[in-house]
């Protein structure tokens, strides 16, 4: 039992692993095998990345002791101006550099008005969810513009489009997150994030440039929320201004179920990935199951708080069995 308790304080996202495995088991029973055939697991697998790069992004500022409620409004700006500047004539991937740059100046701005007036992450971002997302509403008129016919079946919507068993984007998405997990887990930079977030003052002592560490974190968390709006709309060829819609909060409950603390210092990519994928999994469970998809919020927020209650229980008993033996 000792073991296990160590084994969980090392990787605290075995936790969503098993529950993850649980529940695929649950849903192929309950949908006499459909749920884990081909074109079921190419569905979850193929809008996995766009709640996935949110959940990483948010996973990282969370490990570094912040949070951003805007990046569900990032994530509609982001390929809102995107599509406009395509439309006006601007080329696809210039458009694109320029509409991940927008979303790094939104994550620029929620820091440095973190970091400069002393104020909760949580106020400052709060205030820019309602800015950005009714910039995206003022931007497009109030309706979602159509790209043009010749982008919907060129080289990018192809690159991040239809594909085999897996999506495009589903690789690309792969690629982030495993550089997203070799910076955190294996950089000086990601040492950086967790002693920042983990233990502030003692990071300052040390000469961690603190600061600049946690705008770096927003900037990222940004971007990444604007990468996956993107996906989005190259997946559906239009962008809606109501897209990420309480996403910041499923990308927050992904962090949580897979095992990143609310106190900063802890967590991991592959936890993050762990638990949007849960978040994917509930949803086209309960749709091949055939209950009832207002059931939804609910199965993510009583797992959203078994996981706080599990996680803190979990590591505060292994640290005492640490500390013990």
């Amino acid at each position: 039992m000792r073991n296990l308790f160590r084994i969980y304080l090392e990787k605290p996202e075995l936790a969503g692993v098993a529950l993850l495995v649980l529940l695929a088991a649950l849903f192929e029973a309950r949908s006499d095998g459909a749920f884990l055939s081909g074109d079921n697991l190419r569905g979850i697998l193929g809008l996995l990345p766009e709640v996935g790069l949110v959940s990483i992004g948010v996973t990282i500022l969370m490990i570094c002791g912040e949070f951003d409620l805007s990046v569900g409004s990032t994530f509609a700006l982001t390929p809102m101006a995107t599509s406009l500047l395509i439309i006006a004539g601007v080329p696809a991937l210039a458009s694109i550099l320029l509409g991940l740059l927008l979303a790094a100046a939104i994550g620029f701005a929620n820091g440095f008005i973190t970091l400069t007036f002393a104020i909760p992450s949580f106020i400052a971002t709060l205030g820019m969810l309602f800015i950005v997302r009714s910039l995206t509403v003022v931007i497009s008129g109030g309706f979602p513009p159509l790209l043009p016919d010749d982008l919907a079946t060129g080289e990018f919507t192809q690159f991040v489009g239809p594909g085999g068993l897996f999506r495009a984007s589903f690789i690309w998405f792969l690629a982030i997150a495993f550089a997203a997990s070799g910076l955190i887990a294996k950089s000086n930079l990601g040492n950086w994030i967790k002693a920042t977030g983990g233990h502030l003052e003692a990071a300052e002592a040390m000469g961690v440039p603190v600061r600049r560490v946690k705008l770096f974190c927003f900037m990222l968390c940004s971007v990444m929320a604007g990468f996956g709006g993107i996906i989005q709309v190259f997946r559906l060829h239009s962008p809606l201004p109501s897209i990420g819609d309480g996403l910041e909060l499923q990308a927050v409950a992904a962090a949580v179920i897979g095992g990143t603390a609310l106190t900063g210092g802890v967590g991991t990519v592959l936890g993050a990935v762990v638990g949007a994928l849960l978040i994917r999994v509930i949803d086209n469970g309960l749709v091949m199951t055939q209950v009832d998809a207002n059931w939804f919020k609910f199965a993510v927020g009583a797992l959203t708080i078994f996981a706080v209650v599990s996680n803190t229980w979990l590591r505060r008993t292994a640290r005492r069995i640490r500390v013990a033996g």
